[in-house]
């Protein structure tokens, strides 16, 4: 997350973390607004509950959890070297894929926009 949170203030974004953690100070360099959670795992439906769009990024079991609850709360996932999806054997296109960061960003601001 420090990559995305990095990109974003270069490019005159405000960024903010949602923290499992109790503290403040575990937010990476370029949160500009840390919100401290202490939820552990339990954050990452807050995660995708506050977003328009979600952009998955490589990611283990926790970004699979963001990418379920999004898809379950009608929020689009844009995917960038991520998980793929099937359902009994058959491919499951739910997760739009994206070619590079900037292929994702754009897809994400064009589906909350629209």
């Amino acid at each position: 997350m420090a990559a995305a949170c990095k990109g974003a203030s270069l490019e005159g974004g405000i960024t903010i973390g949602i923290l499992p953690g109790g503290s403040r100070q575990s937010a990476n360099p370029y949160v500009q607004i840390p919100i401290v959670t202490n939820l552990g795992e339990a954050r990452n439906s807050i995660v995708v509950k506050s977003a328009q769009a979600v952009i998955a990024i490589d990611g283990s079991y926790g970004t699979l959890t963001e990418i379920g609850y999004a898809l379950r709360n009608g929020i689009p996932v844009i995917g960038l070297n991520t998980w793929s999806l099937s359902i009994d054997g058959k491919s499951d296109n739910s997760i739009i894929l994206a070619k590079n960061p900037a292929d994702a960003v754009n897809k994400a601001m064009n589906l909350i926009t629209s």
